[in-house]
């Protein structure tokens, strides 16, 4: 993608989107909320944390970029679920949230799993399949965890995990621990009816849990207006559940809403729905060719890639110069590479392994 220069012209938040016109009235929309007006400092929110941002957001870019070309030299095979323009999610709830929070996502993981203590070499590696992967090799891509620092992974069945969010937040409030759950699902997985039991059991019985879907537009490949009816937010009415609409495609709006939201659930032990309107880049796997979608659109949601809004915002506000931040992309580059470096060079799992981590441990982090 086009870098954009110092002081261009601001891009606004109006894409057409993907809705769907019955007799001239809109059945589904999936226009983008405004991003937040505030600075990072109205958030409290340091320049060195805006920088970090935008590292991260970088790091998530250029991992996939580097994954993508080196599955399409058959280094590894699988899925790859590939998570380009929904980095401004991962990352600004990581940050609106506390260390010990959870957080469970569905199989588009490598974002999360990078930004919440999954190291590129981890990463890469678990991608080829190799024994030092963050799942020692037997998970890949859909399947990024790091569970000493409470990030539950990416799960593989549609809407699978969702249960298990729910499960996760009635742990804590059973320990009364004061931690929040935040459980991340897809557009696709909204009809799937484990989300609508997990919803129910969670407005009644409280459970301090996020439901929050990233809503890219088009799940494996159809259109939400086409397997979903209605306005995917309003699912909470019928739970009588707070909701909220969120533009994913800038991180400080993320970071806004979610502390926010955390908060309450922390307070009042009460779930949230959230929709969390965002687009993705690349296909929903690398056989996909995107007929679904025209090129106009995509380069209507490329104007708005939110790494590249993060990167101008710390340049208009004269936090970093342009040296500062092609310093900044040198190092994820080189990062990048030496993750490939390290994947290529491990071993693969011993077949005995294949019948470890069938059951949890004593020691198990959650046990504690």
């Amino acid at each position: 993608m086009a870098k954009k220069e110092k002081n261009a012209e601001k891009v606004t938040f109006t894409p057409k989107g993907t809705g769907i016109r019955t007799n001239g009235e809109i059945v589904r929309s999936t226009e983008l909320p405004d991003p937040t007006e505030k600075k990072h400092s109205d958030l409290d929110l340091l320049d060195d944390d805006v920088v970090d941002m935008f590292e991260q957001m970088y790091l998530q870019r250029r991992f996939e970029e580097r994954a993508m070309q080196m599955y399409q030299k058959g280094k590894f095979g699988g899925f790859l679920h590939l998570y380009m323009g929904q980095e401004a999610i991962s990352t600004g709830t990581t940050y609106a949230l506390n260390n010990d929070d959870d957080i469970i996502t569905a199989y588009r993981d490598h974002g999360w799993g990078l930004v919440r203590g999954v190291s590129p070499k981890e990463g890469m590696a678990e991608l080829y399949g190799k024994v030092t992967g963050c799942s020692k090799g037997k998970g890949g891509s859909m399947h990024f965890a790091n569970v000493d620092e409470h990030f539950w992974g990416g799960y593989g069945i549609v809407g699978g995990h969702i249960p298990l969010g729910g499960g996760i937040a009635f742990a804590n409030k059973y320990k009364q621990n004061n931690r929040v759950t935040a459980c991340f699902l897809g557009d696709g997985a909204v009809p799937q009816g484990a989300l609508h039991e997990t919803l129910n059991m969670s407005q009644n019985w409280g459970l301090p849990c996020i439901y929050a879907v990233e809503n890219n537009g088009y799940a494996m490949g159809t259109a939400v207006h086409r397997h979903s009816t209605g306005e995917i937010v309003d699912r909470a009415d019928g739970f009588n559940m707070k909701k909220r609409v969120i533009n994913g495609m800038d991180v400080l709006t993320v970071y806004e809403n979610m502390k926010e939201i955390a908060a309450d659930v922390r307070e009042n032990s009460e779930p949230w729905f959230v929709e969390i309107r965002t687009y993705r880049y690349r296909g929903h796997s690398m056989s996909d060719p995107m007929k679904y979608r025209t090129s106009d659109e995509l380069e209507e949601y490329e104007e708005l890639d939110p790494v590249a809004r993060i990167k101008n915002y710390l340049l208009d506000e004269d936090i970093i110069d342009e040296d500062k931040a092609e310093e900044i992309e040198d190092s994820v580059e080189d990062t990048v590479m030496e993750a490939i470096d390290f994947a290529e060079e491990s071993d693969f799992p011993e077949k005995e392994a294949l019948y470890d981590h069938m059951f949890a441990e004593d020691d198990y982090p959650f046990h504690k």
